[in-house]
């Protein structure tokens, strides 16, 4: 494909989309240690669920401003008034259940912070603070241990699938494949 800048990027970014190239070129394999960014991409990659990653991405800022500019803190206080108004957001993913479940998964984040100092050391202690790089897989033997650990925690939505894309956006597995510009952008690795 010929892109107006000359860099190639990997086949899934969409070149008629500058929210999608932008997000291709600063963030997706970029290693993430912040635990609010962790924690909005978690949010994210959670209403992903049966969608596609350009229409979650194109609601961003709306989820930004329904929640609470993804405060863990503030969202694991929200009540059923909250949930309802939520639900009825008309920028946002509005399914009851990905909503209740970023209350929950918000409370439990909280939890494993608390266990590890950080949910940045929960994360990256899989990989021994390693970046993987490998491409074409939308699943892993890690994104299956991840996914159960979170699970086994309360955690919902938070799939192997999901958890292997959610480790792909936060730089923990980097899959920017062959030919990309991005391809290898990161100095440490397997």
């Amino acid at each position: 494909m010929e892109w107006p800048d000359g860099k190639q990027r990997c086949f899934w970014a969409n070149p008629k989309n500058q929210r999608y190239i932008q997000y291709h070129d600063e963030e997706w394999g970029v290693p993430v240690y912040d635990d609010g960014k962790l924690f909005e991409m978690l949010l994210l990659e959670s209403f992903q669920a049966g969608l596609s990653w350009e229409c979650v991405l194109n609601k961003r800022e709306a989820f930004r401003e329904a929640f609470d500019h993804f405060d863990y803190k503030k969202i694991s206080a929200y009540d059923g008034n909250k949930i309802e108004t939520l639900q009825n957001h008309p920028g946002i993913i509005r399914n009851k259940l990905k909503i209740q479940a970023a209350v929950t998964n918000a409370k439990i984040f909280q939890e494993i912070q608390k266990e590890y100092q950080s949910f940045s050391n929960y994360l990256w202690h899989w990989t021994d603070g390693k970046i993987i790089y490998e491409t074409g897989l939308a699943h892993s033997p890690l994104s299956d241990s991840v996914s159960k650990d979170l699970k086994k925690r309360g955690m919902k939505f938070v799939g192997t699938t999901i958890i292997y894309a959610y480790m792909q956006a936060v730089g923990v597995i980097d899959s920017h494949e062959k030919g990309c510009f991005k391809e290898h952008s990161n100095s440490q690795g397997t």
